[in-house]
């Protein structure tokens, strides 16, 4: 049990560092959704190590053992975890408690800020221009979702470019990308360690919506102009521009005047692998707690 426990924490983090490297050699649609895979991987692997060693300290509390009918000194004979360990899962079932509040907390804010536009929207059709000198340009998520987009933004794009945006605002809507930077958080927000595959994935989201811009269009460079502009923009603004201009804009330039990525899959066995095995490693330990305790039942019972 305590190996299996051991296993399933170490392929975790093994996964971790070495899902962005192997992002970086994938097209970015793939790249999004191994970082998206990881992260929820991991913190479902996170929740059940967390779990299991929080349940086999209670597990030893003798009114606890009483309540449920076991042996609360079988309980800690079994394969006895360090109370040391247990302890710091109580530590981390309270962070994830507060980074889901944290989250969720954050989430109302952002649907708040974007409410107003969204029900303007429902008159106005999938695409909202507000009156805000301010560049900014987002994907708002729904059924159906909106393209909001600032007259400040619209006024520092030439025509040609402004389709480059709508596009690659468009992709953010029909690819569902809310979903994946909704994933990321939560798992972000419930295990810690996997707060580095956040910006990951949200550059990997933009580059994706690049480079379906840069195919609607037919024009690779005209798309890094309009990625550039709006960067320009953005710098010269007093606030601070959403959107269009996310992520590492640079690396996204640099991106889109080479060729476009090769589609392939071979980086992603690495990480996949140990997924899957820190998954193996985690339904185990869970068979062998549960297997423990119905021991502990059965010796109060004989």
């Amino acid at each position: 049990m305590r190996l299996a426990i051991c296993l399933a924490g170490a392929a975790a983090l093994v996964l971790l560092a070495a899902a962005r490297p192997a992002a970086r050699r994938l097209p970015p649609p793939r790249a999004a959704l191994l970082l998206a895979a990881a992260a929820l991987g991991t913190a479902a692997v996170w929740i059940v190590v967390v779990g299991l060693l929080t349940l086999l300290l209670v597990g030893q509390v003798p009114p606890v053992a009483a309540l449920g009918r076991w042996s609360a000194s079988l309980v800690g004979a079994g394969d006895p975890v360090p109370p040391a360990a247990s302890v710091a899962a109580w530590v981390a079932v309270a962070v994830g408690v507060a980074g889901c509040g944290t989250l969720a907390w954050r989430l109302a804010v952002e649907a708040r800020r974007w409410l107003p536009a969204y029900r303007h929207a429902a008159c106005a059709g999938t695409l909202v221009v507000i009156d805000d000198p301010t560049p900014a340009a987002v994907a708002v998520p729904g059924w159906p979702g909106r393209i909001v987009v600032s007259s400040g933004m619209l006024k520092a794009l030439p025509p040609a470019e402004q389709r480059v945006l709508l596009a690659h605002e468009r992709c953010h809507l029909d690819h569902a990308h809310w979903l994946f930077r909704f994933a990321v958080r939560l798992a972000a927000a419930t295990c810690p360690l996997t707060r580095p595959l956040v910006a990951a994935c949200d550059q990997a989201l933009e580059r994706w919506a690049d480079e379906t811009a840069a195919a609607a269009t037919g024009d690779r460079r005209l798309t890094a102009q309009a990625v550039a502009r709006a960067a320009l923009a953005r710098h010269d603004s007093a606030l601070t521009a959403a959107g269009f201009t996310d992520g590492q804009v640079s690396a996204r330039i640099e991106a889109l005047l080479a060729p476009p990525p090769r589609g392939r899959w071979a980086p992603a066995v690495v990480p996949l692998l140990l997924l899957t095995m820190a998954a193996a490693c985690a339904l185990k330990a869970g068979h062998d707690v549960n297997e423990l305790f119905e021991a502990a039942e059965n010796a109060i019972r004989s």
